[in-house]
């Protein structure tokens, strides 16, 4: 089945009666991952004032992006084993325990673990969400319903740092954590009501697999292995950690293509199929919004914006994103088709254009700055939303038979290492083109110019691979 052949529904079909209690339940769970991300982002300062290991600050990130590539790798399994209900009870369950854990850290040791538990439970809640989309609704709702749900992360990002800023300003960075487990525990009631239990699983779940364990261990290492190199001032050292990690990462995709018992589904290592073409572009399209993570220091230190207006405008892209994928979403056939070109073309010219206007101090009337910089931001995030329901739609749809479960779950796998491998190739060319050095403001802007014109280049590759999908 491709994507063409599927006549899209109106909102309504998918949010009305028992249609909507399952979308709430599905989107619940990304929400919960998604908000739990952005808040514990906000809050971390805070944790290391009072705990302290300032040194392993990044750690809480990757460790949690690790374990969430694992969680999302191992979602498969779960759901053949203990089926809709089970495995999404049991993810939660793990999502809860890393919470409680990390309220209670004493030590930089302790919130690890927590936070390691967290990305475990949080991963497989993503992928779940995503697999679920093709097993309780019908195809006309695909395109919907994964708008819906991907949706989920552009409204995290709009009201996660304010919730994280809340508890982090008022002295109690703990309630960060507690106030996850309510939220939890009514997404668990949810699932359980809607769901089916074990036993009661629709025959287009996948017989039960063996996990990968090679190949899940490979990406693990491999962003462990950035990770590490990151940790090094030396720049030496830090390029070293990208090519290990990349090393690595290929290792994992020759392994796979090769393996009895795989990560992804056939042909979705070749990026001359179309499925490979799909998955290529979700890394690509992550990679370009990843130089997100130094917008608000360019904010603040060349255009003389307030943290707070900073981080707000920074999600200036989550709030186009968002809006793009539901508006996009109502469109299929040849539309569909254009979008999924015009969408990385928005996101190339939209980095070029904040390469050009961010480091431009003294060009431009301030206002008049900061609002060109707003609408190139959200111009990025709406490049990603324009095309992001047709590419998890076409994951749905050119899933070879059997291997749906597996496809969708490596959507999150995917999203996740893209971003993962993106970061740190954003610290590496941000350094290399003088952030931090002694050049002050002038290493700023040269940082700012070199990363967002080198990161267009992956949705212009994006663009060029939508041909192959089709």
């Amino acid at each position: 089945m491709h994507t063409d052949s599927l006549t899209v529904t109106a909102w309504g079909d998918l949010l009305r009666g028992r249609n909507g209690v399952l979308a709430l339940a599905l989107m619940g769970g990304v929400a919960l991952h998604a908000i739990n991300v952005h808040i514990v982002t906000t809050v971390l300062p805070s944790v290391v004032q009072d705990i302290g290991g300032l040194d392993w600050y990044a750690w809480n990130t990757t460790l949690f992006v690790v374990a969430s590539i694992v969680g999302a790798a191992l979602s498969v399994w779960l759901l053949a084993v203990l089926g809709q209900r089970g495995a999404c009870v049991t993810a939660l369950a793990v999502f809860s325990v890393g919470s409680a854990g990390c309220a209670l850290a004493t030590s930089m040791p302790w919130m690890l673990a927590g936070r390691s538990v967290q990305g475990l439970g949080g991963g497989t809640l993503a992928a779940l969400s995503y697999a679920l989309i093709r097993v309780v609704f019908e195809p006309r709702l695909w395109p919907r319903a994964v708008a819906l749900v991907s949706g989920m992360w552009g409204v995290a990002t709009l009201c996660g740092p304010a919730l994280g800023g809340l508890f982090a300003e008022s002295g109690h960075w703990r309630w960060a954590f507690w106030t996850l487990l309510p939220v939890a525990l009514l997404q668990g009631m949810l699932v359980i009501g809607q769901l089916r239990p074990m036993g009661e699983r629709e025959s287009s779940v996948d017989s039960t697999p063996r996990i990968p364990f090679m190949q899940i261990g490979l990406l693990a290492t491999s962003v462990l292995a950035i990770a590490a190199g990151s940790l090094s001032a030396a720049l030496i050292w830090q390029c070293f950690g990208i090519v290990a990690g990349l090393a690595l990462g290929m290792s994992a995709v020759v392994c796979d293509r090769c393996a009895t018992v795989r990560l992804l589904p056939v042909g979705a290592t070749a990026i001359g199929t179309p499925l490979g073409a799909v998955y290529a572009s979700v890394a690509l399209l992550l990679i370009g919004t990843t130089t997100k993570i130094f917008v608000p220091y360019f904010l603040q230190k060349l255009q003389g914006l307030t943290p707070l207006a900073a981080g707000y405008l920074t999600a200036a892209m989550a709030a186009g994103w968002s809006m793009a994928s539901l508006f996009s979403s109502g469109h299929g056939g040849v539309t569909a088709a254009r979008l999924l070109r015009a969408g990385p073309m928005l996101c190339a010219a939209s980095l070029l254009v904040l390469a050009i206007l961010m480091p431009a101090v003294d060009d431009l009337p301030a206002g008049i700055r900061t609002l060109f910089c707003g609408l190139a931001l959200a111009g990025l995030g709406a490049g990603v939303g324009i095309c992001w329901p047709h590419l998890l739609t076409r994951v749905l749809t050119l899933a070879p038979p059997g291997e749906g479960g597996m496809a969708s779950a490596a959507i999150t796998t995917v999203q996740l290492y893209g971003m993962a491998m993106g970061a740190a190739v954003a610290g590496l060319v941000a350094n290399a083109a003088g952030l931090g050095g002694q050049d002050g403001i002038a290493g700023t802007q040269s940082a700012a110019v070199w990363l967002f014109a080198s990161f267009a280049l992956a949705p212009v590759l994006a663009m060029l691979l939508a041909r192959r999908i089709g």
